[in-house]
């Protein structure tokens, strides 16, 4: 086999490898969860309004992301901030968001059912 043969290979590969790294990460921070919030860590929702309600994580508060921006003075900085939506992407933009505004300790935490016991 030479190389082009190969090359068929290389991005679905690429794709399995990114998504098995983005589930080990969210079951990293599943198990962290607890102790994380133990410590005074904030779980932020960033879904929309509709959406929070329609199942949430009781301990979680929602700034959905469009208005994470504006909302993001009123959080603490020195805390670490988790972050949950439906399925970590618009989580994930949280993160950058946040980071950006200075925040050190940002976590995607994935999808909201992930914060649940």
């Amino acid at each position: 086999m030479n190389f082009e043969n190969y090359q068929s290979f290389i991005f679905p590969l690429i794709i399995v490898i990114f998504f098995g790294y983005r589930i080990y990460r969210f079951k990293m921070i599943k198990n962290k969860l607890p102790l994380l919030l133990k410590e005074g860590a904030i779980l932020i929702d960033v879904r929309s309004k509709g959406e929070y309600e329609s199942g949430h994580n009781p301990l979680s508060m929602n700034i959905p992301l469009d208005l994470l921006n504006s909302e993001s003075n009123k959080l603490d900085k020195a805390k670490t901030i988790l972050l949950c939506c439906a399925s970590g992407t618009r989580s994930g933009i949280a993160v950058g968001i946040l980071k950006k505004n200075g925040f050190k300790n940002v976590l995607n935490a994935g999808p909201w059912s992930n914060t649940l016991g």
